[in-house]
């Protein structure tokens, strides 16, 4: 996910949720019922620092424009009109979920259906601050919470290995490792029984997203030319499993690109969407089958390498 910069003016004397309430629906989407941004979620979004007026951060709902003003909204338009989902799991962050740590990074085995971060949902419980209470706890002499980056993400319905950040000082690098991709980065995917043990096959397509700001976001094969992302998958079938009682496929996905949804893209247009992913054409389950199993990268000389093992392998 990633944050849209909209930019407002007004001239008027008003209050700022009131100014947000009546002009953010024009600028996000001319088609969205006014009813979808509520009062409530214009507060949140507020209160969460994603507004700022002529260049300053502004968390009251209630400040008043005065004059010339300037407004810039982050906007991600999947927090904004998610709605709380009752199935998000439970999770106590403990030594157990610790894949690996340094002085620099904590790696971290996420549960399925958690949230990595907080949502524009107010007081959601997710992993990001589920590891600054961690850190926190075991070092309680200090003042304020300690520092934890987010450099990467995984969608909350995937479980698996994920790193945060200890110190700003290695932020950079550790964006960088992500965004030119020099890492390994590998998957586990339960799929139905179509393909052959031992079969290997690549996707490669131009894919975005598919559907309405205001709808649950679904990403597939977008031409280059309409904005398109290149995207690039190697698939391999591991063994045959059984999951809730029906004859399943574990497969290896190992990506040379990060697209949002890319291998549950990927598979649906194999004809063969992950078990439990219904948004693109799986059958339900009780979870969605995708786990991210391994993670490999180098930073400032050392080498990192984070296996995780699936509980359906």
């Amino acid at each position: 996910m990633s944050d849209t910069k909209i930019k407002l003016t007004s001239s008027a004397t008003e209050r700022l949720d009131e100014f947000l309430r009546r002009e953010l629906p024009r600028s996000v989407n001319t088609t969205a019922e006014h009813g979808l941004f509520s009062n409530s979620k214009i507060r949140r979004l507020i209160v969460s620092g994603s507004v700022s007026v002529n260049s300053r951060v502004v968390n009251r709902p209630a400040f008043e424009l005065r004059g010339k003003s300037t407004i810039e909204v982050l906007f991600d338009s999947e927090r904004f009109f998610y709605e709380k989902q009752p199935e998000d799991a439970s999770f106590t962050m403990s030594d157990d979920a610790v894949l690996y740590e340094d002085e620099n990074l904590i790696f971290v085995n996420k549960p399925a259906d958690y949230p990595v971060e907080q949502t524009i949902t107010e007081n959601r419980a997710n992993l990001h601050d589920a590891v600054v209470d961690y850190l926190w706890k075991r070092n309680p002499s200090l003042r304020n919470p300690p520092y934890v980056g987010i450099m990467h993400r995984l969608d909350r319905t995937t479980s698996g290995v994920i790193v945060f950040t200890k110190t700003r000082t290695v932020n950079k690098e550790v964006s960088e490792v992500f965004q030119n991709h020099n890492l390994t980065k590998q998957y586990l995917a339960v799929v139905e029984d179509k393909k052959s043990v031992g079969e290997s096959f690549t996707v490669e397509l131009y894919m975005n997203r598919i559907t309405g700001k205001s709808q649950q976001g679904k990403w597939g094969e977008v031409p280059e030319s309409r904005g398109g992302q290149y995207s690039k998958t190697d698939f391999r079938v591991l063994k045959k499993i059984t999951i809730e009682g029906r004859p399943c496929l574990l497969i290896e996905c190992s990506l040379y690109t990060g697209r949002t949804h890319q291998i549950r893209v990927h598979l649906a247009a194999r004809g063969l969407p992950i078990f439990g992913d219904e948004l693109y054409g799986g059958r339900p389950a009780k979870r969605l089958y995708l786990h991210a199993s391994h993670l490999a990268f180098e930073l400032t000389g050392q080498k990192y390498d984070v296996r995780c093992e699936s509980q359906f392998s």
